[in-house]
């Protein structure tokens, strides 16, 4: 199976629609999205972001020119999309984050300071909630299946792993936007995800998580985290017993090899 082309649009992430987003059918009977194409108004976030493009690394016109679009914000959390750097990116499941108990983690969303943000929405997700449906050894393997398709031609996959209701992944952006690279595989998961459940509609959460890894400390740090991730959710003793992360390719020196 073949996960969609990354594409090469360069619209900005601001318009441009979500893989498995909601949808509703015209009189028609043609399908068209119901989410606004411009992030809700967030004044907080924005000046968070303008903050971090002001200080930040500026991209030249050449990756401008190839879609990246260096920090952004989509009403939620901020991004950061550049080449030649990597990223610890965060996928959900559409229902990870009950609507039901929304007032148990709306507030995580707002947390200012990204690690102390992301350690406890990543806390939240591994208490397991929602239908779950990577714990499905079939939805597991198509998902990991999609990460690894392209590996090392038009990315380079560092670590991952496919839990219950969420993904971490560690990635090496070349010359693809990671915007794009989420959507590829966002986009061919969700589709064939939701076939061999026999169900239709959303399947991902709209917002991904990233961060921007700094040095080989924070790397090592960033690989470690994904790969116990089993672990500390308290599904397996050992890292490489999991069978949907890369820590069963390590050797005894670490070094990470599968074919690709």
């Amino acid at each position: 199976m073949k996960p969609e082309s990354d594409g090469s649009s360069n619209c900005s992430a601001q318009s441009r629609p979500e893989a498995g987003g909601p949808e509703k059918k015209s009189a028609q009977g043609k399908r068209f999205s119901t989410r606004p194409s411009t992030p809700p108004y967030n004044p907080g976030l924005q000046k968070l972001v303008e903050g971090k493009q002001a200080w930040g690394r500026q991209l030249d016109a050449q990756s401008r020119a190839q879609g990246f679009i260096g920090w952004h914000q989509r009403g939620y959390l901020p991004h950061y999309d550049a080449p030649n750097c990597t990223q610890l990116v965060t996928l959900r499941l559409v229902d990870s984050l009950p609507a039901s108990r929304r007032g148990e983690w709306e507030h995580l969303l707002g947390i200012e300071n990204d690690r102390e943000r992301r350690r406890q929405l990543e806390e939240y997700l591994d208490r397991g909630l929602g239908a779950c449906w990577l714990r499905q050894p079939a939805i597991a393997r198509l998902t990991e299946e999609t990460l690894r398709f392209f590996d090392r031609q038009r990315y380079a996959l560092l670590a991952w792993v496919v839990m219950p209701n969420h993904v971490h992944l560690l990635v090496e952006v070349w010359d693809t936007p990671l915007w794009q690279l989420v959507k590829s595989w966002k986009t061919f998961c969700a589709r064939e995800a939701n076939k061999l459940l026999g169900r239709n509609g959303p399947f991902w959460q709209r917002e991904y998580m990233d961060t921007l890894i700094r040095n080989q400390a924070h790397l090592r740090t960033a690989i470690r985290y994904i790969e116990t991730n089993p672990v500390r959710a308290k599904l397996v003793r050992v890292a490489a017993e999991w069978p949907w992360s890369s820590a069963r390719f390590r050797d005894e020196y670490g070094v990470l090899k599968y074919a690709h």
